[in-house]
């Protein structure tokens, strides 16, 4: 990759002796004429590229412009060169591959910046390994401290039953810990956080959660889904610094992934405060589509405001809420038409009653706000429908784009009244791949024909904006644009990838990943492809991931990230 800057300036020229009938006034003001109509010069100019733009009308160049933070000019590089100023950057790609940005349609903002500063749990193979580690940690800090941590799985351990306290009480007794489930639906605490929660064998399960107790009726330990609150209540919160901190390292690890922007799903009235004065002090360089989380407070605040686009120079967007239906699969929380096949006496929970959820997207709709609700079982998916189609009826609103969150089990009668109401399945590829080693076990085999069903939803007509709902997933895309065209992990496992028919194509995975996000977040007309009048946001790939085989396809690196023409992440090593 080659960046070169024109030298500045004056230049010799040869003199030239002009004939007569070239002075002549005529020609000179047809001259001067052409003068004034030329375009002004691109800020930078990308050449000798592999260019899939995601725009079906000019779909694969070799060379685009850029002017002013946005993109001029597609096309060839012969045409593109002729906006070269004294100025103007040029960038020789090299003939490697370029991307429009990428759009994270489902994650956690300040939830990856809690993340990066926990203990990581990511990837422990058992219980005793996740106390080592929080051990570890506990040595470096005063007594009481709080240590919290995220990423352990269960079902990744040889006994892949819920843990329970005494190991972990018994290592760190004068700690509080709280270590999150790697899907955020579930808690493992210690007898020292349980004390200073009064959590005892006489406490309630609250609406939408369940305190796991063993056969003494003694807490466990483990928390399921608002359970987790009676804790997490009194863990300390972020101060706005540490936060401001802790959200500028998130933006950085996403822009090594070529990230540009994300859809974060759920934030306080605090945090979107912060993320708008980051954004004003220029602290951002991110495309930020905020979801409001469901507080009654802060939806009355905010509808009373309106939907905000585009705000500081299309750094942030306000103009979305976030609810939940269900929990998730893993804790067996998300709620199902019939029971777990692991677990009879279980149909999982429903975090909302459905009237709230009604009530809220006839709430939206009037005051012209996307509705998004997390639903991952079928009956949690039919839930948020039927309230969607009941609210519709009550507020009928042409172009709504209410969404579903995750929308990964789904009844086979379900599966086309997304295109019939209008409403988006926003699913993240890489949580297929994560969970097809134990969904069987928890669904049996026929409902596994309507889990993760991204041909099925396509064939209706939909799009299927893409994600990971990091910290849940790891940040990188590829990992879910792989999942998404392989089904398969990263060992290339199952041969053939698991339900196969179920697939997307190359060029979906990249829409999925680039203009379908932009189109489920009103942002269509601003991003997601290279085209010209759009953000110029764009990444560029040491492979070419829509030729090179699906084998390879996590293997490729991001060399450089682009927001708004300006590089904002470059190189080739990840820390």
């Amino acid at each position: 990759m080659r960046l070169s800057f024109p030298a500045r300036g004056i230049r010799l020229a040869a003199v030239v002796l002009l004939a007569p009938a070239l002075l002549h006034p005529a020609s000179l003001s047809a001259q001067g004429a052409q003068a004034q109509t030329a375009p002004a010069p691109a800020d930078l100019i990308v050449t000798n590229a592999r260019v899939y733009t995601a725009d079906d009308a000019r779909p694969l160049v070799e060379a685009f412009a850029v002017r002013d933070g946005r993109i001029v000019f597609v096309g060839s590089q012969r045409e593109a060169t002729m906006l070269k100023g004294a100025s103007t950057r040029m960038l020789d790609a090299e003939g490697r591959t370029i991307i429009p940005g990428m759009v994270d349609a489902h994650a956690h903002f300040a939830g990856l910046a809690q993340k990066l500063r926990a203990v990581d749990l990511v990837g422990t193979r058992s219980l005793d390994e996740v106390v080592a580690r929080v051990a570890e940690k506990a040595r470096n800090l005063p007594k009481g401290t709080w240590i919290t941590g995220r990423g352990w799985d269960q079902n990744a351990w040889a006994d892949t039953r819920f843990p329970t306290h005494e190991a972990l009480s018994a290592a760190i007794p004068d700690h509080p810990v709280m270590l999150t489930r790697v899907d955020g639906h579930a808690g493992f605490v210690n007898a020292a956080a349980m004390r200073l929660a009064g959590l005892t064998r006489i406490t309630k399960d609250p609406d939408g959660g369940k305190i796991l107790k063993d056969a003494q009726g003694n807490p466990t330990g483990v928390l399921i889904d608002r359970a987790q609150g009676i804790v997490g209540a009194k863990v300390p919160e972020f101060t706005r610094e540490e936060m401001r901190s802790a959200l500028k390292d998130a933006v950085a690890r996403m822009h090594s992934f070529g990230l540009v922007g994300m859809h974060d799903a759920g934030a306080s009235r605090a945090n979107i405060d912060l993320f708008e004065d980051m954004a004003q002090k220029q602290e951002l360089n991110l495309r930020l589509y905020v979801m409001i989380g469901d507080d009654s407070a802060a939806l009355r605040h905010y509808f009373a405001q309106g939907p905000r686009s585009g705000l500081y120079n299309g750094q942030v967007w306000v103009r979305a809420v976030k609810l939940y239906a269900d929990g998730a699969m893993g804790s067996r929380g998300a709620a199902l038409l019939e029971p777990y096949s692991d677990d009879p006496n279980n149909t999982g929970l429903l975090l909302s009653a459905p009237q709230h959820i009604q009530d809220v997207a006839e709430a939206g709709l009037r005051a012209g706000f996307q509705v998004n609700t997390h639903a991952i079982g079928d009956r949690g998916n039919r839930v948020v429908l039927d309230a969607y189609e009941k609210a519709l009826g009550l507020a009928p609103r042409v172009d709504h784009r209410f969404r579903v969150e995750h929308a990964q089990i789904l009844h086979y009668d379900d599966i086309p009244r997304f295109a019939q109401l209008g409403v988006i399945p926003s699913m993240q590829a890489s949580h297929q791949t994560s969970d097809m080693y134990w969904i069987g076990k928890r669904l049996g085999p026929t409902r596994l024909y309507g889990a993760y069903a991204w041909q099925s939803l396509l064939q209706t007509g939909v799009v299927i904006p893409n994600g990971s709902d990091f910290p849940v997933e790891e940040v990188n895309p590829l990992i879910s644009f792989h999942a998404a065209i392989a089904r398969q992990d990263g060992r290339d496992w199952p041969a053939g990838g698991w339900y196969p028919e179920q697939k997307m194509s190359r060029e979906d995975a990249l829409r999925s990943m680039t203009i379908w996000p932009a189109y489920s977040g009103f942002q269509e007309k601003e991003l997601g492809s290279i085209t010209p009048g759009k953000y110029a946001d764009f990444v560029m790939l040491d492979q070419d991931i829509m030729r090179v085989p699906v084998e390879l396809v996590l293997k490729t690196k991001v060399l450089a990230t682009y927001v708004g023409g300006k590089a904002v992440y470059e190189g080739t090593v990840r820390h």
